[in-house]
C-alpha cells in the first residue's frame, strides 16, 4: 500500500507563531514535484506535541488539498490514551487521510499485553489502514515483533504496514518470516534504510527526504530496482546528511537545512523546541555540500 521515499514533513511556523499555510503547502508542491511517494503529515518531525488537536487535522486537512490525490497521505494520530486516539483516527479521516500512523501509548509505560489492547480496542472501528509506528526512542513502550505479529494477525485489514525506528533489524526479517513479504515495512531511520531494504523492507519514512527528496526518491527506486551499487553510492553521498539532521534535538537541524536548500522557509519552531546549536547547523552545512546540495 505503501513504499518508496515518504518524508515526514516539518510543520513551517510563521513569526507570530502560527502554522504558515503558504510554506506548507509549498512544501507539499515541491515534495510531490521531486518524486516522493507518499507524505506524513503532523508525525514526531511535523511537531505534533505541540499543535491542538484542531490545528493538527487543519495541517492533515491542507496537505490532503495539496496532494489532490497525487500521491496519498498519511495522518499522525497516536495518543496514550486509547480514546483519544479512536478520536483521532475519525478526525483523519474527516480531514481526507488515506491511513493513519499511530505509536503505542507513551509515558504511561503499558505492557505489551496493554499494547495489544489498545489497537484491538481501535481496530473494529477504525474508519482507516492503520500503519504502525514503533519507536521506543520517543515513547519508551517498544512493540516486540511478537506483539506486532499478534495484533496484525488478529486485525490484518487494518494494521497494513509498520514504520519501525527500532535500529533493530533483525526486526526486519522476524516480521517478514511472521507477517509474509507483502506486509510493509518502512524504515524509520534513514542512515540505515538500506540495509532495512535488503532485508525484506520497501521504504522509509524518512526526515532527510524533507531536504533531499529527490535524491531519497533515486535512493529508493535503485532499491525496488535491485541495483544496489547505485542505492549504496546514493547513501554514502546522503549519509552525513542523515547523521548530521539529529546533529541537536529534532527537527531544529531538519528546518535549518531547509532554510538552505529553501532560503524563504520559516526557521521556527514550537517550544521546548529550539532552532539547532551552531556545531548541528555546521555539520549540516557540511553535508549539505558533501551531497551536492548547497
Amino acid at each position: 500500500m505503501f513504499s518508496g521515499s515518504i518524508p515526514a514533513l516539518v510543520t513551517p511556523f510563521a513569526a507570530d507563531g502560527a502554522v504558515d499555510e503558504h510554506a506548507f503547502r509549498d512544501l507539499v508542491e515541491w515534495q510531490i514535484a521531486e518524486g516522493s511517494s507518499a507524505l506524513v503529515a503532523c508525525g514526531t518531525t511535523g511537531e505534533a506535541a505541540t499543535l491542538p488537536k484542531e490545528e493538527h487535522f487543519q495541517v492533515v486537512r491542507w496537505c490532503v488539498e495539496q496532494a489532490r490525490g497525487r500521491v496519498p497521505v498519511i495522518a499522525g494520530a497516536g495518543s496514550n490514551d486509547t480514546r483519544v486516539a479512536a478520536e483521532n483516527l475519525r478526525a483523519a479521516k474527516e480531514a481526507g487521510a488515506d491511513a493513519a500512523l499511530m505509536v503505542p501509548p507513551y509515558y504511561n509505560r503499558p505492557s505489551q499485553e496493554g499494547v495489544f489492547q489498545h489497537f484491538a480496542a481501535l481496530a473494529p472501528d477504525s474508519p482507516l489502514p492503520i500503519v504502525l509506528y514503533n519507536v521506543p526512542g520517543r515513547t519508551v513502550t517498544d512493540m516486540q515483533p511478537a506483539t506486532v505479529i499478534r495484533i496484525v494477525g488478529a486485525f490484518p485489514r487494518v494494521f497494513v504496514g509498520i514504520k519501525d525506528a527500532t535500529g533493530t533489524l533483525q526486526r526486519v526479517s522476524e516480521h517478514r518470516a511472521a507477517l509474509g513479504p507483502d506486509w510493509v515495512q518502512l524504515s524509520g531511520n534513514d542512515d540505515l534504510a538500506l540495509a532495512f531494504n535488503a532485508m525484506g523492507g520497501v521504504g522509509c519514512i524518512s526526515v532527510t527526504a524533507n531536504v533531499a527528496p529527490r535524491l531519497c526518491a533515486e535512493f529508493q527506486a535503485a532499491c525496488v530496482a535491485g541495483d544496489y551499487s547505485r542505492a549504496r553510492a546514493l547513501h554514502d553521498r546522503l549519509f552525513p546528511l542523515h547523521v548530521a539532521l539529529f546533529a541537536d534535538a529534532s527537527p531544529g537541524p531538519v528546518k535549518y537545512a531547509l532554510t538552505r536548500v529553501r532560503p524563504r522557509f520559516p526557521p521556527a519552531l514550537r517550544l521546548p523546541m529550539v532552532e539547532a546549536n551552531a556545531a548541528a547547523r555546521e555539520a549540516v552545512d557540511a553535508a549539505l555540500a558533501h551531497a551536492g546540495l548547497a
